[in-house]
């Protein structure tokens, strides 16, 4: 498997990325205890939970105004100032590098795939297979050709796969240009990445500060909370943020995933950090990675939110196939 390979920096030792602010992805041995040991139960999710809704997009949204579209888990189509931008796009039946096992999904994407407007853009945060599905990339580069904006060393799994799929790697507090006005910033996020067993950490993840005519958009696609200091230090850098994109689900155990995945109350917590005016969820009830039910996270969600005295409208949750707007 061909890694990246690049100068050292204060994040990448000359063969392995690191967060100087996180932890290390847990060991082989932690996994078996989560899988095997000691474990709670793992709730059951039922086999298939349709969402009543589904998105028909238009060809493109023009001006100041942001169309969000939510595709499921970690998936959007955000449409703003002409351009059509894709995050982390799943259209694959598993998040899994084999089509026969792995995490299965729960319901359809949000968006017909033969539905797409044109893609002009795709934002992919890291390895993970929840996250970079390299057979959805596929179809989209041989029908739409986008530009794929990913950090340091996916662009290498990307273009391993698909010589076609038109990958641009990026390191952390880099900005991109994308046209029309609109640019991206990669900023350093609490997690991991791997797709085999002998790659951990040989390729950059990030999260994403996207500039639009209608404010600064910050779009985590998966992240642990630690002690805040990266949500705080968007702010700083990137703030005002008009909408923050935050994850809210993979979160059980909590001794387990409490590194690499927020909980509700950790997703409260980042969403006062950073600052944004209003946040959308993500990251739950399509594909089932860790131990909690399928409506925990949103539950959970609405009762942090009642505990921090926040109005549940600042940080609404979607099915697949709900839009947003601002």
């Amino acid at each position: 498997m061909k890694t990246y390979d690049g100068p050292v920096s204060d994040h990448f030792d000359g063969l392995h990325f690191f967060d100087p602010d996180g932890s290390p992805p847990k060991s082989l041995g932690e996994v078996l205890r989560w899988q095997f040991g000691g474990r709670g139960a793992r709730s059951v999710w039922p086999d298939w939970v349709p969402s009543p809704y589904a998105d028909t997009p238009p060809p493109r949204v023009e001006g100041a105004k942001v169309r969000f579209s939510f595709v499921g888990h970690a998936s959007w189509l955000i449409q703003t100032a002409g351009l059509n931008i894709l995050v982390d796009p799943v259209w694959s039946m598993r998040a899994s590098p084999f089509s026969f096992a792995g995490p299965k999904r729960h319901n359809d994407p949000g968006i017909a795939f033969e539905r797409l407007p044109e893609i002009d853009v795709v934002l992919v945060s890291h390895g993970h297979y929840d996250h970079l599905d390299v057979a959805t990339l596929s179809r989209l580069a041989a029908k739409f050709a986008p530009r794929v904006v990913t950090p340091l060393g996916n662009d290498v799994t990307m273009r391993a796969s698909d010589e076609a799929i038109k990958a641009e790697a990026f390191d952390w507090h880099q900005r991109v240009e994308l046209g029309n006005g609109l640019a991206v910033t990669l900023v350093p996020t609490r997690h991991w990445s791997a797709r085999g067993l002998f790659d951990r950490n040989k390729a950059l993840w990030a999260s994403f500060v996207l500039e639009t005519p209608a404010g600064k958009l910050y779009i985590v696609c998966d992240s642990g909370y630690g002690s805040g200091v990266h949500f705080r230090r968007v702010a700083e850098a990137h703030g005002p943020l008009r909408l923050a994109i935050l994850p809210i689900g993979a979160y059980e155990p909590r001794w387990f995933m409490r590194d690499q995945h927020m909980n509700p109350e950790d997703a409260v917590k980042a969403l006062a950090d950073c600052g944004a005016a209003q946040a959308l969820a993500h990251h739950h009830g399509t594909f089932q990675l860790t131990d909690e039910a399928i409506d925990a996270p949103v539950i959970a969600l609405g009762e942090a939110l009642d505990a921090a005295k926040v109005p549940r409208e600042k940080f609404q949750t979607l099915k697949p196939g709900q839009v947003f707007e601002i």
